[in-house]
């Protein structure tokens, strides 16, 4: 084990990153309890905000005040757990960093434990609920099925070498995340399977068992956002990042717009109205759907909000206007040159979902300085 200082001034050993949104009754707690579990040790923690309304920033300021260990760094316009790990651990000044919520959930006294692990030559620790005695039994019995089904999913398609490749409590040296910041999606809430699965082979992977707790104080902040995001991480690293995890979310999105259309589609038919016009109608109302849906998942990293929003659904309009006739023209031209019309359907659609997609985020959603 490495000798190590343990009082004094100096650069910390350990970095701890603590993305919050919304956590304001939850942080002076968890310092108090990191104070306590790492008493001996030179540490700091960083405690990334995106903006909460609930004035969590301030409170982890007037911490800050009176201990230096201490910090904050408050996000404006960027959102997202994943983004916020990766500016905390990319900000760290130790060569060891680690991640934990700040919902009281995660066990802060397995730290020393971890440490110890990489002290032993550990690359990266995974603090998990599903191997040696680690437990997961406060799940409910909706969210203790997802968590074991994606696990299962992720182990099976990602190779990842851990029971646990989606627990959000991990520690790693600076160096790895270094190596593969590039590599890794600012976008939903698995980061450590987004690490595990972009990391070259040969690091080594150690576990430490811990007990997942009760949130006492804050809402969480887990809803079906989080599949959207797992489905499209696991898509994006199987396919060497051929498909984003945008374009999945994307691409979702259009499909409840189908589903939108078809019913508005037939209720205006039911109502009487000629197909043309229950067509238009109902295409403008998927298109109207399909924006605020991409609005509040697909691109809530860069969520037009105020009087933002009507210049942005006009330009949508727009950009899917061209994408449907880009949809038709394709479509048309592959079933002359075919005659399948199944096969021009799919083309048709595929052009225009990529047109779509990219004309969204370059023009929709862009991003501003």
């Amino acid at each position: 084990m490495d000798e190590r200082p343990v009082d004094g001034g100096g650069a910390p050993e350990l970095t701890v990153v603590v993305p919050t949104f919304n956590e304001r009754g939850n942080v002076a707690v968890l310092a108090g309890r990191l104070a306590a579990a790492l008493a001996g040790r030179r540490w700091e923690a960083i405690f990334v905000d995106d903006d909460s309304p609930d004035g969590t920033a301030e409170a982890v300021r007037a911490l800050a005040s009176g201990d230096p260990r201490i910090r904050c760094i408050r996000r404006i316009g960027r959102r997202g757990l994943a983004g916020a790990c990766i500016e905390g651990m990319l900000a760290a000044q130790a060569p060891i960093v680690a991640v934990i919520d700040a919902d009281l959930q995660h066990d802060e006294t397995v730290l020393p434990a971890m440490l110890a692990r990489i002290d032993g030559g550990a690359d990266i620790v995974v603090a998990t609920r599903y191997a040696g005695g680690g437990d997961a039994s406060s799940f409910d019995a909706a969210r203790g099925a997802m968590s074991r089904a994606a696990t299962m999913a992720a182990r099976l398609l990602l190779k990842v070498p851990s029971s646990d490749p989606m627990s959000g409590f991990f520690m790693l040296r600076r160096s790895v995340v270094e190596s593969v910041a590039p590599k890794l999606s600012t976008q939903g809430f698995k980061i450590l399977l987004d690490i595990l699965a972009s990391v070259p082979p040969g690091l080594t992977v150690a576990e430490v068992p811990y007990s997942f707790g009760v949130r006492t104080s804050g809402a969480s902040k887990l809803d079906n956002r989080v599949m959207v995001d797992f489905l499209g991480l696991l898509l994006s690293k199987a396919t060497g990042g051929a498909i984003s995890m945008r374009f999945v979310s994307f691409a979702a999105v259009g499909g409840l717009g189908l589903v939108v259309h078809l019913a508005a589609l037939r209720l205006a038919l039911g109502a009487g109205s000629p197909f043309t016009t229950a067509q238009t109608l109902a295409t403008v109302i998927a298109m109207t759907f399909n924006f605020f849906m991409n609005n509040a998942l697909t691109y809530r990293d860069r969520r037009l909000s105020g009087w933002r929003l009507i210049p942005g659904l006009l330009t949508f309009y727009v950009v899917c206007g061209f994408g449907a006739f880009a949809n038709i023209g394709v479509g048309s031209w592959v079933f002359i040159e075919t005659d399948r019309w199944w096969v021009a359907g799919l083309a048709g659609s595929v052009v225009g979902a990529v047109w779509n997609y990219l004309s969204s985020t370059t023009l929709v959603w862009r991003t501003r300085p």
